[in-house]
């Protein structure tokens, strides 16, 4: 049976180019999103260029609702290889001291419970499986640094700095704590904008170096944190 990712978070850019390029190793992928028409679309391109892709609609910040997509997943495709998070949080607080508080606990919805409610759904799967891993993208607002901090209040996307730090410092704990079972974690924080998505301009970043970099780093299980800038 084929090698299954699941991919959280399903859209143009880097999810796009992960299910490519892991789809072109072999994988079936599995689709994660809200948006049930981007799925439909996702799995109509993945399956013409020869990929086994499935679309499972699902909230990303909803532990039973990821649990329940997980679980029918493995229903469906069978045992799960590769958990890829690339559900972001936050877009909706620009600043934390106005924001309303039902927004604000809502960026840790996405990125500290999805996450691990997927995690632990996956979790035997992951143990059992032969290159068992968990691949979170995030955002270079999550750097700990007075520079980014300023950036972030400037622009007015504090919540999206705070969701991204969240998910750095819980994918660092989980790569520690999952490693004693043969689980790898790894992440790549990306400093500026992505090709193909909405903020998308001239310098962005090619979506395609971003799930090389992801590949190289599932294939060497040596390196937890990775960076790749504009």
């Amino acid at each position: 049976m084929s090698r299954v990712i699941v991919i959280v978070g399903f859209g143009p850019g880097t999810a796009t180019a992960m299910a490519e390029r892991f789809g072109a190793e072999g994988f079936s992928v599995a689709l994660i999103a809200r948006n049930e028409e981007r799925l439909a679309a996702g799995v109509s391109t993945l399956r013409a260029g020869g990929i086994t892709a499935f679309a499972f609609p699902a909230d990303a910040g909803d532990p039973t609702s990821i649990r329940a997509a997980i679980k029918s997943i493995r229903s469906q495709m069978g045992s799960i290889t590769v958990l890829h998070w690339n559900a972001y949080g936050g877009l909706d607080v620009g600043d934390l001291l106005t924001a309303d508080p039902v927004a604000l606990r809502g960026v840790f919805d996405v990125v500290v419970f999805g996450l691990l409610a997927a995690t632990d759904e996956a979790r035997s799967d992951l143990k059992g499986s032969d290159g068992g891993a968990i691949l979170v993208s995030n955002g270079g607002f999550g750097e700990a640094s007075s520079e980014m901090d300023e950036a972030a209040t400037n622009l007015h996307a504090m919540g999206i700095a705070l969701a991204s730090a969240a998910k750095d410092k819980l994918a660092g704990l989980l790569a520690q704590r999952l490693k004693g079972e043969g689980i790898y974690v790894g992440e790549i924080m990306t400093f500026g904008t992505i090709k193909g998505t909405p903020s998308d301009n001239p310098s962005s970043v090619d979506p395609a170096i971003i799930a090389n970099k992801f590949w190289e780093m599932y294939q060497s299980r040596s390196q937890t944190r990775a960076t790749i800038r504009q």
